[in-house]
């Protein structure tokens, strides 16, 4: 840093403002916060004494540095008290209108060489920079809150910002122990940009009525580890402002998958704004509260679904990992599983496989001995599909192949009793063809499990339109005796996980093919602001170039949503042979790892 920066100014001090506040102060920053009235000064003092006393009954700071932290603070109600600030950061309500009137003002108080920032989410910096005669001293730095905790922070450069305030106010970032990446002046930047046009789609699938708010929820926590499920982290957000950036996103850019749904702007309008008015998807028991209370939308414990069918004894066809894992789930769950596979050598690979991961259990404490001989014991290899006759559910898991599905599906129809379930465990393909290749589609319904599926907690319950209700319980009701979350869904290309995950790696595709940010810098962003387990291409590289292709490729035919078509940088990508990790070439280079 070639500037000193010694005082900074923060404007607003609502949750954002005060937490930013507090970030400056920690770092031992004289901080000058500036509310427009006594009230709003009071409430931001507040929001920095409650986040403080946190920390302190965390042990993340001591009683002596908490009360230093508060010394270095100064509340206003005047911006003149800016005066010799060296940086101001603007942290108001997301208004043009109201931001460019404080940077105007700003222009007569503060020094000619101080910083003046726009923390904004959504909105054009450089829009905000025309309010000043100097514009070049305007930048955008976006913080994520919580601020005290959030490492990361999006600095946005527009086309007049100096280098020496971009370099400056980088530095200085970094001085607060935070994570910059800087972007360009694009609505939503990075994080926003990816993020929102994923709630969006999310919310547009409840407002179908295709899942419901809590499996919708439960299938990104449980199928992708999110920390939060979409409509909770909406209510969360709150709805109005979710609802601007989205409007803000789709005024600058009229792509289709950042209208906001319909419902969202509903919703505003009834004051359902989520967890600040105590309604929203979700009720809380109170305004500003995290505890969700039972509504009319809640599912009743009488709903809890039961096993309409006698399952005793469970067929798998197929030898892979999924397969493999599928196996081992059922025989853990209590149940006797004859699998199928192609030849001697791929069964004996299954049990050898099995025995493996048994035990690992072991080594770990998460399996006796005998637990290991008991699951060993229900498992019966075969290679013959014939001695499926007597299964109470067959569960196909071969490959991704919809006429190799639907031959398998005529022969386990003349194979199965009658009364047998015929489970799929397609992620993309259409259930209802397999169905279809069968005399009882009302028997077959998708069980869609993760991987790894030992591991994972989800599987994605689907049933198509000749699905009977009692096949579709009972397999609901299996889910739950094997320890899984059950999700349910209709027959549609990407179910809910990848009808909500691909689009929104589509788009980081997109953005990077745009030149708009690096495969570094848009990971991390995902990773630290989002709080996201893997960034999209560090698990693009994971799942498979190719893979992702073709289920990018599934969804823009069933929907025909032009922002769903697959980005030419992937096409090229899986054409060149460039897979991901299998093949140590993908959006990263492996081959010297």
């Amino acid at each position: 840093m070639a500037r000193d920066f010694k005082t900074i100014g923060v404007v607003g001090l609502g949750t954002m403002g005060a937490g930013i506040t507090e970030v400056f102060a920690r770092n031992g920053y004289a901080v000058v916060g500036v509310e427009v009235d006594d009230d709003g000064m009071e409430r931001g003092r507040q929001h920095l004494e409650h986040s403080t006393a946190r920390a302190v009954s965390r042990g993340k700071l001591s009683e002596e540095e908490a009360q230093q932290l508060h010394d270095r603070v100064t509340f206003a109600t005047s911006m003149e008290e800016l005066k010799d600030a060296d940086l101001v950061v603007e942290a108001v309500v997301e208004s043009i209108e109201i931001k460019k009137q404080i940077f105007k003002q700003l222009e007569g108080i503060v020094s000619e060489d101080a910083i003046l920032a726009t923390n904004t989410s959504s909105l054009s910096v450089t829009e905000i920079s025309t309010a000043n005669s100097h514009p070049g001293r305007v930048i955008g730095v976006h913080f994520f809150n919580p601020a005290p905790v959030q490492g990361f922070v999006e600095i946005v450069q527009t086309v007049v910002t100096e280098p020496s305030v971009l370099e400056d106010v980088s530095g200085l970032v970094q001085a607060l122990g935070k994570n910059p990446v800087v972007c360009g002046d694009k609505a939503g930047f990075i994080a926003n940009t990816l993020l929102f046009g994923y709630l969006n789609h999310a919310v547009s699938m409840y407002e179908q009525r295709y899942a419901s708010r809590e499996d919708i929820d439960a299938a990104m926590r449980f199928g992708c580890g999110y920390p939060m499920g979409p409509l909770a982290l909406l209510d969360l957000i709150g709805l109005d402002t979710a609802y601007e950036i989205l409007e803000t996103m789709y005024r600058q850019g009229r792509d289709r998958l950042h209208a906001p749904a319909p419902i969202l702007k509903q919703m505003v309008t009834a004051g359902m704004l989520g967890r600040k008015t105590g309604k929203g998807f979700y009720t809380y028991e109170h305004a500003d509260s995290p505890v969700v209370v039972d509504d009319d939308k809640t599912p009743s414990a009488d709903d809890k679904p039961e096993l309409k069918h006698d399952i005793k004894l469970v067929g798998v066809v197929g030898t892979g990992t999924m397969a493999t894992g599928i196996v081992e789930v059922f025989a853990k769950g209590g149940y006797d599983v004859i699998y199928v596979g192609r030849s001697e050598e791929k069964v004996a690979k299954v049990a050898q496989t099995i025995e493996r991961s048994l035990d690992k259990a072991i080594q770990r404490g998460k399996l006796d001995e005998a637990a290991k001989d008991e699951v060993l014991g229900r498992l019966t290899g075969s290679t013959s599909l014939d001695d499926l006759g007597q299964v109470d559910i067959a569960v196909e898991a071969i490959a991704e192949d919809l006429k190799i599905k639907t031959t398998l599906f005529e022969n386990l129809d003349e194979i199965c009793k009658p009364g047998a379930i015929l489970a799929t465990t397609t992620s993309s393909l259409p259930i209802i063809e397999c169905a279809q290749a069968t005399t009882r589609p009302q028997d077959v319904v998708g069980m869609h499990f993760f991987n790894p599926a030992p591991i994972m907690k989800l599987v994605e319950v689907v049933s198509t339109v000749s699905t009977s209700e009692d096949v579709t319980e009972t397999t609901q009701a299996l889910c739950g005796k094997l320890g899984k979350v059950a999700v349910s869904c209709g027959d549609r290309a990407g179910f809910i996980v990848n009808a909500l995950l691909f689009p929104y790696l589509n788009d980081a595709i997109k953005m990077l093919e745009a030149h708009y940010a690096t495969a570094d810098d848009i990971d991390t962003a995902m990773k630290q602001g989002c709080a996201l387990p893997m960034g999209p291409f560090e698990l693009l590289d994971v799942v498979g170039n190719d893979v992702s292709l073709a289920i990018q490729r599934e969804l823009y035919l069933e929907f025909r949503e032009p922002g769903f078509a697959p980005a030419p940088l992937l096409e090229h990508l899986v054409t060149a042979g460039y897979l991901g990790r299998k093949t140590k070439r993908g959006f990263r280079d492996y081959s010297n790892r």
